[in-house]
């Protein structure tokens, strides 16, 4: 069984985030948000509160089933680029300058570790 969780429209760039996600990906929960709590990146912040949040939607998914957050694994993590906000800086001799201030859509799907093996032995 497995649950995912979307976080859309991220104020940071999608490569700045992907440094983060790529540094946690297909690790166990607890290894990742405890690899998260120490990263000095602002993206972590953001990473990690989406993985809660996919955690919790498979929690809210399988009421018949117990989950175990020890035996949950990141399946797949992955960021996509969000449409860039456009400013303006005044530029030298009257002219203006282009800022992209760009955005990140984040995409985190936890599944359990068993599931991932019986997978594997198919």
């Amino acid at each position: 069984m497995e649950a995912r969780a979307v976080r859309k429209y991220v104020h940071g760039s999608p490569r700045k985030m992907r440094i983060v996600v790529d540094a946690i990906r297909g690790m166990k929960v607890g290894d990742a948000l405890g690899k998260l709590l120490y990263m000095p990146q602002r993206a972590a912040r953001w990473v990690e509160s989406t993985i809660h949040s996919a955690v919790h939607n498979l929690m809210d998914r399988s009421t018949d089933e117990r989950v175990v957050e020890e035996d949950l694994v990141i399946r797949a993590i992955k960021v996509d680029q969000a449409p860039a906000i456009k400013r303006v800086r005044p530029a030298p001799r009257g002219r203006a300058h282009r800022i992209r201030k760009r955005m990140s859509h984040l995409t985190v799907v936890v599944g359990s570790a068993a599931t991932e093996a019986a997978k594997s032995d198919a």
